[in-house]
């Protein structure tokens, strides 16, 4: 086939670690003829062109596409994706993200391409945005509903939002979770005590990690406001935030604020090859965003052997399953936060237990060639659908 995969942005991301690995894979599995368009991967987040050009994917950057809505620049994007789907002539167009799924289902659907797929990595609107900006994403999203022939989702949890907004009805929802490079995970503990040493943790320390942008709605913040009450209960705690951000400087001051500098370590913009070491490195990971389709650290910690600890959103409880892989929470629940990280700090053998299960559960499942199948026997289908159409 030929596949087109377009995304509006090259950051550090896992809707970007996703689509890299589905575009390496066609290639090498199927020997696909693959084309990935994108913006700019521009910000503190770090960006992922140069592993896109080690992995040799083709690559077309449009540094017109950006995240941000502005009219002219949006409109030489549209034109750009279409001249380029033009030239490229795709069976496949599948797009991520809201401004490319938006800009590339309508330039694809106005060329005729055979097939085009969508992506729902975590859905645009969300119920921390005004009501005129959730409205309009809404609008938007039917509107490029419609002008696909099938949307994947990451999560169940994707599926029951969208279809109870009225973006598109059940049957076109395939949900495949996204896929990730399993063996780095499976091998986290074998640098342990190296990377805990570097990072200056004792064998008495607990650490409890977060790998997420420092960024808003990401819940950083609830887990400085549930540090106190846990620190005083366990002083051998260390928190180690993995990732950057514009929230940075802030976050940092609300740590000093509280005194509890000493607890809290950060490790900067990590490539995402470097995670799972870190992952090695902590004895627990919490994750407290308020939005995220289904967050790529939770199976990667689990399958690194780490029990989790989240707040129960979106598709959260499709890996986190309480008393056996982790616990769920309710939203900016910072009490519960609190307490559900102290009994696994104080109970060593439940952590094992806890990680063990969701190696067991998850490994196989979020392997990044089983994701690609999937999305390769999704596009087989809307091709020979549209053929029987015809």
């Amino acid at each position: 086939m030929r596949i087109c995969h377009l995304i509006t942005r090259l950051i550090v991301g896992g809707a970007q670690e996703n689509t890299l690995l589905a575009c390496a894979d066609l290639k090498r599995l199927f020997g696909d003829e693959v084309l990935l368009i994108s913006g700019p991967g521009l910000g503190p987040e770090g960006s992922l062109v140069d592993r896109a050009r080690a992995l040799r994917i083709p690559m077309v950057l449009l540094p017109d596409l950006r995240r941000e809505i502005h009219l002219g620049r949006d409109r030489r994007s549209q034109r750009q994706i279409k001249e380029q789907l033009r030239s490229f002539r795709p069976d496949i167009v599948h797009t991520h993200s809201g401004k490319a799924g938006l800009l590339g289902r309508r330039a694809a659907h106005a060329l005729n391409v055979p097939g085009i797929i969508h992506t729902v990595h975590g859905a645009p609107f969300h119920a921390y945005q005004g009501r005129a900006a959730r409205t309009l994403l809404q609008r938007l999203e039917k509107y490029a509903a419609r002008r696909c022939h099938a949307i994947v989702s990451v999560a169940d949890a994707m599926t029951e939002q969208l279809v109870a907004a009225g973006v598109a009805p059940r049957e076109k929802f395939t949900t495949i979770y996204s896929g990730m490079e399993v063996e780095p995970l499976l091998r986290a503990d074998a640098s342990r005590r190296r990377v805990r040493k570097e990072l200056g943790y004792q064998d008495e320390h607990v650490v409890v990690g977060k790998v997420a942008r420092l960024f808003h709605l990401k819940g950083h913040e609830d887990v400085i406001a549930a540090a106190g009450k846990i620190v005083a209960a366990h002083p051998q705690v260390r928190f180690l935030f993995v990732g950057d951000g514009l929230l940075a400087g802030r976050l940092r001051a609300a740590i000093a604020r509280q005194g509890l500098s000493e607890y809290f370590q950060f490790t900067g913009l990590v490539p995402p090859e470097e995670v799972p070491r870190f992952l090695g490195a902590m004895d627990l990971v919490v994750h407290t965003s308020l939005r995220e389709g289904l967050a790529r650290v939770l199976p990667q910690a689990l399958i690194a052997g780490k029990p989790v600890v989240s707040y129960d959103i979106d598709g959260a409880r499709e890996v986190v399953i309480p008393d056996v892989t982790g616990y769920l929470l309710q939203p900016r629940d910072t009490a519960a936060l609190a307490n559900a990280v102290g009994k696994l700090v104080e109970d060593a053998p439940r952590r094992a237990q806890m990680g063990r299960e969701g190696r067991q559960r998850f490994a196989e499942l979020f392997q990044h060639e089983t994701m690609t199948r999937q999305l390769r026997l999704l596009y087989e289908q809307v091709l020979n659908a549209g053929d029987q159409r015809a």
